[in-house]
């Protein structure tokens, strides 16, 4: 086999690999992993992949004013809030979510959901879930989180058609 060359960030793509990918745990039934950051595309975008567990709330709704978020369903069932109606994707499943659009997602009843997230143009996101994660250990505040919606493009709002959907859990 090949042995690999460095990659030059400027011109070449970007390769990361499985076995070195930061994982973050978000919540008790929630996993992100950290695939590729806006440095690293070039502006280009932002990817991670979301592990839901059965009974994950997932995220509250939300918007963002810069960048159009992906979801596509790599494997179980996810529940995506779309402003004013909510759909349920399946594997192989994709749907964008457009600037400023309420949404959020959270697995499919009974089920799991592992989905590839990605937001374009990006955004340097990675320091946000990586806050998530001290919020969820004790080490941050939600206050922290709020701090940072300018700078994340992560603007939480109120969705009573969402808060009814998680609650007929």
């Amino acid at each position: 086999m090949p042995e690999e060359r460095p990659l030059n960030a400027s011109t070449d793509p970007v390769l990361v690999r499985a076995a070195s990918a930061e994982t973050l745990q978000d919540g008790a039934t929630s996993l992100i992993t950290l695939l590729a950051d806006s440095s690293r595309t070039q502006g280009a975008l932002t990817a991670n992949r979301a592990t839901l567990r059965k009974g994950s709330p997932g995220a509250p709704a939300h918007f963002h004013t810069r960048m159009t978020e992906m979801f596509f369903v790599l494997g179980g069932g996810l529940r995506v809030l779309l402003d004013d109606r909510i759909v349920t994707l399946e594997p192989g499943d994709l749907v964008t979510v457009p600037p400023r659009l309420p949404h959020a997602f959270a697995p499919a009843r009974g089920e799991e959901a592992d989905v590839l997230v990605v937001f374009t143009p990006g955004v340097e996101r990675f320091d946000y879930y990586r806050l998530l994660e001290r919020v969820y250990r004790g080490e941050a505040t939600v206050e922290d989180i709020k701090a940072g919606s300018e700078r994340y493009d992560n603007h939480y709002c109120a969705s009573p058609l969402w808060q009814a959907e998680l609650a007929g859990e």
